[in-house]
């Protein structure tokens, strides 16, 4: 891991330090909000003073463009999934981490859509109790501006998560029976995104240890160890994979410890472990032409403004997106062949194989100027 890198969480975690003053009473992570049931906005607190959820989560036909404030995402399959980028072209994540929105692979979920050639590799693996992504992008499609990035999860630092309100679900969980058209809430999930590259984990509820597989308190380690994985530019595949062992957790000589993260002020030091993928098996490679379907013709931003977006239409029946189309099945580090467990894509033609990974990902140094000026104003 690069000094420069390092460094770049260690200004993520200044950011953080001035909210340790408040906790909400209803944190997010443990608001169970079931699919046909979501209100127009999750956050429910009133004296935050980290301020409130901008966005909205009922989203439907009449909040899907390039516009859309939508705070509720998917995870579901190779060619359905969402990643949370700010609304604002040139923003930095630092800066919009509470106030990011949904940015999805697919029409049908109320969303902006991800412009065209914006995901330049994917390496998509569903195990026993989550699934992950991860992969490259052209951050400047989403909005990204800045060298850095940074962590948006189900805890935040008041625990209202980031986006503040955010809801993430999934239709291709061990819990949903191969149920399309079944959408499950993972109350526990995390993602960084920043230095073009991207990663994300999404837990089952019902499967094993959600909180720790999906933990949100190594927010300076970034992907290399909160979601290890060998995602490689111009590589696109869906795999099959085990658990990985819970972040933080590793084993020297048959003996369990467990890594804790140095407070803010601390230099990260020399962390005692190296994460490494889980075992993944049955991938199968995909074309992007043929997983990005809905982005033929969808641009980056031109100095669009979020303010313009549209607000959702009445809706009783929670977020109105249509199910996701299933797509190959499979996992991750060797390139097997495999048959396709779903509809909706063909595996196209073989991509190239690839090791590297989606490695760690710091802030933006704009975090010091927000933490430092909140702190004494």
């Amino acid at each position: 891991m690069s000094g420069s890198t390092l460094l770049s969480f260690t200004l993520l975690a200044v950011s953080t330090v001035v909210r340790a003053d408040y906790f909400s009473k209803d944190p997010l992570v443990g608001k169970v909000v079931p699919y046909d049931q979501i209100p127009y906005q999750v956050m429910t607190d009133t004296d935050d003073p980290r301020g409130f959820q901008t966005g909205y989560n009922i989203c439907n036909s009449t909040t899907e463009n390039q516009d859309s404030l939508c705070q509720t995402m998917f995870v579901n399959h190779i060619d359905d999934f969402c990643l949370w980028a700010p609304g604002p072209p040139n923003s930095t994540i630092a800066d919009t981490e509470g106030d990011v929105v949904a940015w999805c692979s697919k029409k049908g979920h109320g969303t902006r859509i991800i412009p065209d050639g914006a995901i330049t590799g994917l390496q998509f693996i569903k195990t026993p109790s989550y699934i992950q992504i991860a992969g490259t992008i052209n951050q400047a499609m989403l909005n990204i501006a800045g060298e850095y990035g940074g962590e948006l999860d189900s805890g935040g630092q008041d625990g209202e998560g980031n986006p503040m309100g955010g809801l993430v679900y999934s239709n291709n969980f061990k819990s949903n029976n191969g149920n399309n058209a079944s959408f499950q809430q993972a109350q526990h999930w995390s993602f960084f995104i920043g230095a073009n590259q991207f990663c994300g984990k999404v837990c089952d509820s019902t499967g094993s240890n959600p909180q720790g597989l999906c933990q949100n308190i190594y927010d300076r380690l970034g992907c290399e160890y909160n979601a290890p994985n060998t995602a490689s530019e111009g590589v696109f595949e869906s795999c099959d994979g085990d658990d990985m062992t819970p972040v933080g957790t590793y084993v020297v000589d048959g003996q369990t410890s467990v890594y804790h993260q140095p407070a803010e002020s601390v230099d990260i030091g020399v962390i005692p472990y190296t994460a490494t993928p889980a075992p993944s098996s049955n991938c199968v490679p995909f074309t992007s032409a043929a997983i990005f379907t809905d982005a033929a013709g969808v641009t980056a931003a031109s100095g669009a403004s979020a303010s313009a977006s549209a607000t959702p239409a009445p809706s009783g029946s929670g977020a109105g997106a249509s199910g996701g189309s299933a797509s190959g099945g499979g996992s991750a580090a060797t390139k097997t062949s495999a048959k396709n467990s779903g509809s909706g894509t063909g595996s196209g033609a073989p991509a190239p194989t690839g090791s590297g990974g989606a490695s760690a990902i710091g802030v933006s140094s704009g975090a010091i100027a927000i933490a430092l000026f909140a702190l004494f104003a």
